[in-house]
C-alpha cells in the first residue's frame, strides 16, 4: 500500500527533480516507511511506500524491470500474486523479492496490459516504457485504489491523490461548476470530474497508454460489471455452500501480510463475518468500533449507536476490542483535516470514517473493512422496490434519477446556482445520470422487473460504490493504514453479479399489469420483503454470527448529524454556513442557504444531508 506521483512532459522537456519530489512529499501520509523518484528525460515517477509485504529495501519503488525497459510505480495489493509468481517462474522469470510488487511489474512484462485481468487485488499503477517511450497506467476493476491525472499543456500530472498534482507551477484551481451542480444534486461525482476543473479521476477498470510527442490519453476498458441471474436456479442449499466456501477464501486471501492485521467491527453483518472468519485465523485479532453520543439524539437516530452489537460480536469472536464515542464537536474537529485528505466530496458524512481509521492506526497497520458487502448482495432494497414497475426503460430511469437526486428540492434548483456562470439545466445532471448505464439498457424499450432490478445494482456498484471506495482508502491512508474489503474479491463479486435476484431481494410473485396497481401497491405485489436485502448472505452467515445480527435491519454507519445540527452543534453551522464572510456566497445564493438551513433548525424539515454537503463545500471553498 503506497502513493504514486509522475509528471511526463509529452514534448519532450526535462523533468525537473525538485518539482516531483514535492509531489511525492504531498503524499508522504500514504507511504512514511519509504521514498523514492526516478527521473528519465521527460518522465518523472515518485512513490511513497506504506511498508505491508516484504519489509526489506527490496520491495524499493520506483522498481525496474531486469532489462531496466520497464520502471514502475505501484499503489495497492495483489492477493493472489503467490500464483502469479508460480507461473511466471515457469516462463523463466526470477524474483529477488518476496513482494507482490514485483509480480506486478514481471507480469506486465509477460503479458502487457492484459495482466490486469489476472489480478485479484486492489492496484493503481503506471509503468514507463523506455523503449518504445510510452507510459501505461491502470487501475483496478472496482476502484478500491485512487488514480488522478490532469493535463497543463503538454505535460500529463497524474497521482494517488489530488493533492500532489496541486504541487505543480502550473496548477491553478478553477472551481468545475457543472461538477458543483452535479456533487448538489447527487452527494457524488459519477464519471471523471471533481470539483476542480483541471483534475479527473482515472476510470475503475481501465487501462491507459500516451507516448512522447502524442498530447492524447487513450483508455481502454477491461473490465465491467456485469450482473446476470441464471435462467435455473439451482437447490438453494448449493448457493449458501458456494457463497460459504467463496467467503473464506476472500477473506483468508486477505490476511497475507507481513504486518499485523486488525478488523473493523460495526454491529452489522458485514464487518461481523469478517471479523469471525479472521478471528479464527488471528486469535489475537483486535477490532475497532466508533460509536456515537446519543444524550441529544431523538427520533430514528436513537438506534444509530451499534456499540452493543459489536461489543457482543466481540465477545463471541474473542477479539480485543477498542472504542470511541463521537460527540457532536469530534465533526467540527475533523472537518479540516477530513477535507484535506478526501479532497473532493463523496458520499455520506464521512468524519466517523476518519475516525476509526485513526484508532485503528494506532495499533496495526492493515484493517480489514466490510465495504462492497451491500453493493453487490442488494443491501438497499428500499432504493430499489420503488423502480420496479415501470412502463418503459425512459420511465424507470426517470424513477431512479428521483430516487438520486435527493440534496436539493426542486424549488431551490434554480435559484441556488444563479451566481455561477454555468445555469442549472445546462449542467445536465439527468444527462449524466443516464450516461452511467451501458448503452444497450439505455436502447431497450421495455425490460422485465428483473432487468430493472440488476440496473439499479449497477448503477450502485458503479456510483455509490466508488464514493465509498474512495472515502475508504483516503481517510485510512490519512493515517497510514492499509484498508482492506474482502467483498470485492474477484471471484466472490463473480458469484455475488450471477445470483438469482430472489436470493438477493425476495421472490418475485405473479406479475400483475400496471393499471392494476395503485402506487402503493406496486411494492408489495411484486416482492416478498421479509428480510432487509441480502438475503442468501444472511442466510449463510448464520453459521458465523448470531441470527438477531443477520436478521436485523440495515444500519448505517452515521452519526445523529439531522439532532446535532440543529441542537450540539447549532451556532458552529449557522457561523459557517450563515455567516456574512462564509465561502459558500462568492458561488451559492445566500437566500437560498439561509432557507435550507432555517428548515432543519426550525424542526420543519430533516436537511442534514444538505447542511453536511454545505459544511464540506464551505471548507473546501476557504482552502483551495
Amino acid at each position: 500500500m503506497c502513493g504514486i506521483s509522475g509528471v511526463f512532459h509529452l514534448d519532450g522537456k526535462i523533468v525537473a527533480s525538485p518539482i516531483l519530489k514535492r509531489m511525492n512529499q504531498a503524499i508522504a501520509h500514504r507511504g512514511p516507511d519509504d521514498s523514492g523518484i526516478f527521473v528519465d528525460g521527460s518522465i518523472g515517477l515518485g512513490h511513497r511506500r506504506l511498508s505491508i509485504l516484504d519489509l526489506s529495501p527490496a520491495g524499493h519503488q520506483p522498481m525496474q524491470s531486469p532489462d531496466g525497459r520497464f520502471v514502475m510505480s505501484y499503489n495497492g495489493e495483489i492477493y493472489n500474486f503467490l500464483e502469479l509468481r508460480a507461473e511466471l517462474e515457469s516462463l523463466g522469470h526470477k524474483f529477488y523479492s518476496q513482494s507482490d510488487s514485483e509480480v506486478v511489474l514481471k507480469s506486465f512484462v509477460e503479458w502487457g496490459s492484459s495482466a490486469a485481468l489476472k489480478f485479484n487485488g486492489m492496484f493503481a499503477f503506471v509503468i514507463w516504457d523506455k523503449k518504445e517511450k510510452k507510459l501505461f497506467l491502470c487501475r483496478d476493476r472496482f476502484g478500491v485504489k485512487p488514480l488522478y491525472y490532469a493535463f497543463f499543456g503538454s505535460t500529463l500530472l497524474f497521482a494517488s491523490e489530488a493533492k500532489a498534482i496541486k504541487q505543480h507551477p502550473d496548477y491553478r484551481h478553477e472551481l468545475d461548476e457543472s461538477a458543483l451542480i452535479e456533487y448538489l444534486s447527487f452527494q457524488n461525482f459519477f464519471h471523471s470530474d471533481t470539483l476542480d476543473k483541471a483534475i479527473k479521476v482515472f476510470p475503475a477498470g481501465y487501462t491507459g497508454n500516451i507516448s512522447l510527442g502524442e498530447g492524447d490519453l487513450t483508455l481502454n476498458q477491461f473490465w465491467d460489471f456485469s450482473f446476470h441471474s441464471p435462467r435455473q436456479i439451482k437447490d438453494q442449499r448449493e448457493y449458501v455452500e458456494e457463497l460459504d466456501r467463496l467467503f473464506q477464501q476472500a477473506v483468508n486471501r486477505q490476511l497475507l501480510s507481513d504486518v499485523e492485521v486488525g478488523s473493523y467491527l460495526s454491529g452489522g453483518i458485514d464487518s461481523g463475518s469478517i471479523a469471525s472468519i479472521v478471528s479464527r485465523s488471528l486469535p489475537d485479532l483486535k477490532t475497532f468500533t466508533v460509536g456515537f453520543d446519543l444524550s441529544s439524539a431523538s427520533g430514528l437516530e436513537l438506534a444509530f449507536d451499534e456499540r452493543v452489537t459489536a461489543e457482543a460480536m466481540s465477545y463471541a469472536f474473542k477479539t480485543e476490542q477498542y472504542e470511541m464515542v463521537l460527540k457532536a464537536g469530534d465533526m467540527e474537529r475533523a472537518l479540516p483535516s477530513l477535507v484535506r485528505h478526501l479532497e473532493e466530496p463523496r458520499v455520506g458524512q464521512s468524519y466517523p470514517n476518519f475516525y476509526v481509521a485513526r484508532l485503528a492506526s494506532k495499533f496495526c497497520k492493515v484493517a480489514l473493512a466490510g465495504t462492497g458487502g451491500d453493493e453487490i448482495f442488494g443491501g438497499y432494497p428500499w432504493r430499489y422496490y420503488g423502480a420496479v414497475v415501470n412502463k418503459n426503460v425512459p420511465h424507470y430511469l426517470s424513477k431512479y434519477y428521483s430516487v438520486w437526486d435527493r440534496i436539493l428540492l426542486p424549488n431551490e434548483k434554480q435559484g441556488i446556482f444563479k451566481r455561477l456562470k454555468q445555469p442549472y439545466d445546462q449542467a445536465m445532471p439527468f444527462e449524466r445520470f443516464s450516461r452511467v448505464y451501458p448503452c444497450n439498457f439505455l436502447d431497450s424499450i421495455e425490460v422485465s422487473p428483473e432487468e430493472y432490478l440488476k440496473a439499479s445494482l449497477y448503477f450502485e456498484a458503479k456510483t455509490f460504490l466508488h464514493g465509498l471506495l474512495l472515502v475508504e482508502d483516503k481517510l485510512s491512508m490519512a493515517h497510514s493504514l492499509e484498508a482492506r474489503v474482502p467483498f470485492l474479491d474477484n471471484d466472490l463479486v463473480d458469484f455475488a453479479m450471477n445470483l438469482p435476484v430472489p436470493l438477493k431481494l425476495g421472490k418475485f410473485t405473479e406479475v400483475v399489469a400496471l393499471d392494476e396497481l395503485t402506487p402503493g401497491e406496486k411494492t408489495k405485489k411484486y416482492f416478498t420483503k421479509s428480510k432487509d436485502g441480502k438475503q442468501l448472505l444472511r442466510e449463510t452467515m448464520t453459521r458465523y454470527i448470531p441470527s438477531k445480527i443477520t436478521e436485523a435491519k440495515k444500519q448505517g454507519f452515521s452519526a445523529p448529524d439531522a439532532s446535532w445540527f440543529k441542537g450540539d452543534s447549532i451556532e458552529y453551522v449557522k457561523n459557517r454556513l450563515l455567516g456574512k464572510n462564509s465561502p459558500l456566497f462568492e458561488v451559492l445564493d445566500r437566500d437560498t442557504i439561509y432557507s435550507i438551513v432555517g428548515s432543519h433548525i426550525n424542526g420543519k424539515q430533516n436537511r442534514r444531508l444538505t447542511i453536511w454537503s454545505l459544511l464540506y463545500l464551505s471548507e473546501y471553498l476557504q482552502t483551495v
